[in-house]
Formats: C-alpha cells, structure tokens, sequence
C-alpha cells in the first residue's frame, strides 16, 4: 500500500493509553468493583469493563447515580492501591522507538486524570516518547469530545487533519472523527465492525499490524 496522494502525510499521531499502549486495566477492575462491592451493586466481569471505559463519557462513574461524587472519591482511593499494576502492550514500545526515530511528534490522549497518566507512563520509562501527555483535569472534556484530542495536535505543531489516533475503544474513534482526523482501530475490547462504525478507517488485532502498515503505508519504510 502506499500513501494517499488526496491526503496530507501524518504529521503526528495520538495514542490512547489503557488498553492501546498500557494494559493498565488490572487497577480499573480492581477499583471499579471494590467501589461497586461498597455501594451494594453487583460486579462486573473484565470485558464489561473494559467494554464500559471505551466508551467514553459512559464512563464508570455514571454507574452511580447521585452517589456520582462519592464514587469517584472511592474509586480513586482503591485505584491508587494498585496504581503500578500494569505491563505494556505487546509491540508498544518498538513502535514508540520507530516513531521516536522518525522524530514523529507523538502524544498521549487518555481519560485517566493527568497526574496518574504522568505516574503510570514515567514508571514505565516512557515520558521520553511524548512531546505531550493529555489527560483529565478540570475543564478537559472527555472522548468522545474532540476536546483533548485537539489539545494534544496543538501542543505538538500540528492540525487534526495531519493527525492520526491510535486506540481501542469507540470513545477514542468517535473523538478522532468529531475532529476530523484519521483514526486506526485496535480490536479485542470492541469488535473491528463496532470501530469502524464509530469512525476507524483501519482496524488491527495488535500494534505489531499497525507498525507493518504504518511503515508501508506512512513511513515510506519496507515491512518488516
């Protein structure tokens, strides 16, 4: 495949973290249901959840109602527990060390609050990769608003249309779209059928499939 002449080369590309660079789901879980266990509500099983974060702004927190806040405050007490319970994803940094190579600005868009995304990612050694890290704060509207997405192309120099976002869930493909940039689907939590819909161009099983085809299609570099 070569690149689309109607198309303006990728001049940067955004990354969703939990779950697309970081399998940082073991803390999520593990707080999620302590929080739903201490209100009286039934658990949910690993895929539900990860199933409900990548949707976005049907976050976990809207699980509970006008005990929204209180839940927030549990929920990120049992997170913080197990806040280093995490490993990346298979092919994450080999394709961070090319795109690094290739001087490729690239940030992090996450929904996680900032000071955790920033401690998750310098435990990993990763802060190097970045030329930003975006996550929630006060005044940050969450995917599926474009809001963060377009935070991130202005901190690295670039305009959405140049950008490309890599993630997992749909929350992260309709975010992409609402901006108007391109947007390559990881599947697993979410189908490539469901992805697509929510407004991926491509869809892949690993990061491994989005080097190969970054490189032929992107790079102008072979597969490898």
């Amino acid at each position: 495949m070569k690149q689309d002449k109607q198309r303006p080369p990728i001049g940067g590309v955004l990354f969703d973290m939990d779950g697309t660079l970081v399998d940082a789901f073991g803390p999520i879980i593990y707080a999620l249901n302590r929080t739903l266990a201490s209100f009286g509500k039934p658990e949910m099983d690993d895929t539900a959840v990860r199933r409900h974060t990548g949707r976005g702004e049907s976050s976990i927190t809207t699980l509970f109602g006008d005990d929204r806040q209180e839940a927030i405050r549990r929920y990120l007490e049992f997170h913080d527990e197990r806040l280093f319970d995490l490993a990346p994803m298979p092919g994450a940094e080999a394709l961070l060390g090319r795109l690094k190579s290739l001087a490729l600005p690239v940030a992090v868009v996450t929904s996680k609050s900032q000071s955790r995304a920033e401690l998750q990612l310098a435990h990993l050694g990763w802060q190097h990769y970045f030329g930003t890290i975006i996550g929630m704060q006060d005044g940050r509207r969450q995917k599926p608003d474009p809001h963060t997405l377009e935070m991130a192309c202005t901190e690295l120099g670039i305009v959405p249309a140049e950008a490309l976002m890599i993630g997992d869930g749909t929350a992260d493909m309709q975010a992409a779209r609402n901006a108007g940039m391109r947007a390559v689907g990881l599947t697993g939590h979410f189908t490539a059928e469901e992805l697509q819909a929510a407004g991926a161009e491509h869809c892949f099983s690993n990061l491994g499939e989005i080097d190969a085809w970054l490189s032929a299609t992107w790079l102008n570099e072979p597969t490898h």
